[in-house]
């Protein structure tokens, strides 16, 4: 049930309410002001049931929690305890009053991002590039590619075929099913042999034994499909077949048996030769720095296969369209999408102008500036390591993260220009104080 909003009209005789305690000129209290939060009140209510079951946390409560969680890289745990404990965070969460209790259990953050969906955080990243202003409106933009990793080990496939095993008798004890044999001692003895593998001489020894656990891994699957009915966990049943049947070189491998989406990319770093998760593709205006894209794309695809989608994203959320988009070489072969040119760097023409070229150089050279871009996205905004489970948490994870940072650009630019004011008020006061002073001659 949607909550009813509290009336604000009288807070205490006591004590002033959190507007007039705390300081006007922090980023976060102007950032409240900034943001339509209305915007969001009117287009989630849509998400509740009227006069039916408990009621929710405020729409304004959830949505500031989940910008403040990227804005300062935190856990769902953590931006939940340290709301309780910051003015600012429960400010710009439209409190009025200082609260000294956590405002909801961190699970209700899972429960509310996949009530909106990406639909709803689509909204929020759209607010972030209306705040900047005429930032998100340059007709020039750069375009790239990265791979925000999922939260799962290094796959290996004895790795795999051990959590089949395990998962296959949790199946069993949850269904009371009577194993033949539930191989404890066996896999113990086995997982010694498997040590140690690069040594020359327990080389053969260990794949040995990673054959055995595959193979136990295939009984306890072929038993659960015969003793369980056909439709009691078939879609566990096929994927851990799936698993089983893989060879070292096929395509749409599963790399993780509760992330079975996850695809192996390979970008050519030296220190990180592959990569598992889910590619993403990031636009970025280029004078300004303002993100204006950023869409998650299913699959390994060539980069060139993902400007569509890219450039679709980004004329839906700003309104206009891009005249050009500089990328790097992983982009060519693509010269003009949805009306816009690319440009990728290549030798230039003899039948290009001295200003042409000096302009196709400039954008080359601002292209670079994303790189810097994504590297903050990833450590300071949480891309790196994605968290949120399936397809769906992918493409809510860049979407959050670009935000935060478009909010944070506009928080620094304040934050910035308040002090470039009081290093100017302390300059006029330092040179007043140095002028020349004179007696003061009194005239009788």
């Amino acid at each position: 049930m949607l909550n009813q909003p509290k009336n604000t009209t009288q807070l205490s005789f006591l004590q002033p309410g959190l507007k007039e305690q705390l300081s006007n000129k922090h980023p976060l209290y102007i950032l409240a002001e900034y943001v339509n939060w209305q915007l969001f009140e009117d287009s989630f209510k849509k998400h509740y049931k009227e006069n039916f079951g408990r009621p929710a946390k405020p729409i304004r409560l959830m949505v500031a929690l989940l910008m403040l969680k990227h804005i300062r890289n935190l856990s769902d745990e953590s931006v939940v305890e340290q709301w309780a404990e910051n003015a600012y965070y429960q400010y710009f969460s439209g409190e009025r009053v200082f609260a000294a209790k956590a405002p909801c259990e961190a699970s209700e953050l899972v429960h509310f991002r996949n009530r909106i969906g990406a639909e709803g955080v689509e909204l929020i990243f759209r607010e972030s590039i209306r705040i900047n202003g005429k930032g998100g409106k340059e007709d020039k933009a750069s375009i790239d590619t990265t791979v925000q990793e999922k939260n799962i080990t290094y796959p290996t496939d004895s790795k795999l075929h051990r959590k089949i095993i395990k998962k296959c008798i949790g199946i069993a004890d949850k269904a009371g099913l009577v194993l033949r044999q539930r191989y404890t001692r066996t896999l113990k003895k086995l997982s010694v042999e498997q040590r140690f593998r690069n040594h020359p001489k327990n080389g053969a020894k260990a794949r040995k034994a990673d054959k055995k656990v595959k193979t136990i891994a295939g009984r306890l699957v072929r038993e659960l499909q015969r003793k369980l009915p056909a439709e009691n966990y078939k879609t566990d049943l096929e994927l851990f077949e799936r698993v089983l049947l893989q060879k070292r070189q096929d395509k749409n491998k599963v790399y993780s048996l509760h992330e079975p989406d996850v695809v192996c990319i390979s970008k050519g770093k030296e220190h990180k030769k592959y990569e598992f998760g889910s590619k993403v593709s990031i636009t970025v205006t280029q004078n300004s720095g303002v993100i204006i894209g950023a869409i998650n794309i299913q699959g390994n695809d060539y980069d060139g296969h993902t400007l569509d989608a890219a450039l679709e994203q980004q004329q839906r959320l700003t309104g206009h369209a891009l005249k050009e988009v500089f990328v790097d070489r992983g982009y060519r072969g693509r010269k003009e999408v949805l009306g816009t040119t690319i440009h990728t760097p290549k030798t230039f023409s003899s039948k290009l102008t001295n200003y042409r070229k000096t302009k196709l150089k400039a954008g080359f050279t601002k292209r670079a500036a994303i790189e810097p871009k994504i590297g903050h996205l990833k450590t300071d905004h949480r891309l790196s390591r994605n968290f949120y489970k399936g397809i769906k948490g992918d493409n809510i994870n860049v979407m959050l993260a670009a935000a935060a940072m478009n909010f944070k650009r506009m928080m620094n630019i304040w934050k910035d220009h308040l002090w470039a004011l009081f290093l100017r008020f302390v300059q006029l006061v330092k040179t007043f104080m140095q002028q020349p002073k004179y007696d003061t001659i009194f005239v009788q």
